[in-house]
């Protein structure tokens, strides 16, 4: 197989800037592609040189779009999001045909209760996860919780709003439950903690109004590398266990950066 039939280019179609350094973008989508929602794609920009860059973008989008969607922060100097972020409507990125990562649904077995928890673009794969009316189904529970530094780096939140009057999810409304977080200031109605001092101080669980229990709870992890691990050492101190391709657990997640 030839570098090029190992990718497709597509075209830009759609921008949303959501702060400064945060916006999305949409890419129109061969008709091949495939993936499981929760997972990450490759992409690449070609230099002036011809090199491409590649980096990994968890997915925004629901599996069956037309389109495919990514959330995406700009690195300050970065080779990829550098010139990623000088892109327009109409201009070309490479996708690889290949999918990837194990942040889905189906590394779990059994469980009521399904908290995902996320940073920044973390938010990305939860956002697909959710457009899946199966997720709806499965989970008695759904636990959705964003945190960011501040107020204006939130994203998609109308998105998350909407589930709840969604043609598909709003019958599903009363199980959803979303906590915003606000790190760096305080903003009436979210908390201003990191994730693991709220798991720690039991703080979450109080604001969610549902304890957390192995038998019950499954965990989804995706955001900045320290928020990750933290937050994996306090779960796997109170007996969770990283689900595997041939044992399945009570944690998946993902780290990007």
């Amino acid at each position: 197989m030839s570098q090029a039939d190992k990718y497709t280019t597509e075209k830009i179609i759609e921008l949303q800037i959501w702060a400064s350094n945060l916006f999305s973008f949409k890419l129109t989508r061969f008709s091949g592609y495939r993936f499981v929602p929760g997972q990450f794609s490759r992409l690449g920009i070609k230099k002036e040189n011809g090199d491409i860059v590649w980096r990994a973008y968890s997915i925004v989008s629901a599996s069956y779009d037309e389109h495919l969607e990514f959330f995406s922060i700009v690195v300050p100097d970065g080779e990829f999001t550098s010139r990623l972020d000088k892109l327009k409507v109409g201009d070309e990125m490479l996708v690889e045909k290949m999918n990837y990562g194990s942040l889905i649904t189906t590394r779990f077995e059994q469980g009521k209760d399904l908290w995902m928890l996320s940073t920044g673009t973390g938010l990305a794969p939860f956002i697909s996860i959710l457009h899946e009316l199966d997720t709806w189904e499965t989970y008695e529970n759904i636990i959705l919780v964003y945190s960011v530094r501040e107020a204006k780096e939130f994203a998609y939140l109308d998105t998350i709003e909407g589930f709840k009057a969604h043609e598909y999810f709003s019958e599903f409304s009363e199980k959803f439950r979303f906590v915003p977080i606000v790190t760096r200031e305080k903003i009436p109605g979210t908390l201003s903690e990191r994730i693991p001092t709220l798991l720690e101080s039991g703080m979450l669980e109080q604001e969610v109004g549902l304890g957390l229990d192995p038998e019950r709870s499954r965990i989804m992890i995706c955001g900045n590398p320290e928020m990750c691990d933290d937050t994996r050492q306090w779960f796997t101190n109170h007996g969770y266990v990283v689900s595997r391709r041939s044992k399945p657990g009570h944690l998946a997640l993902e780290n990007l950066w």
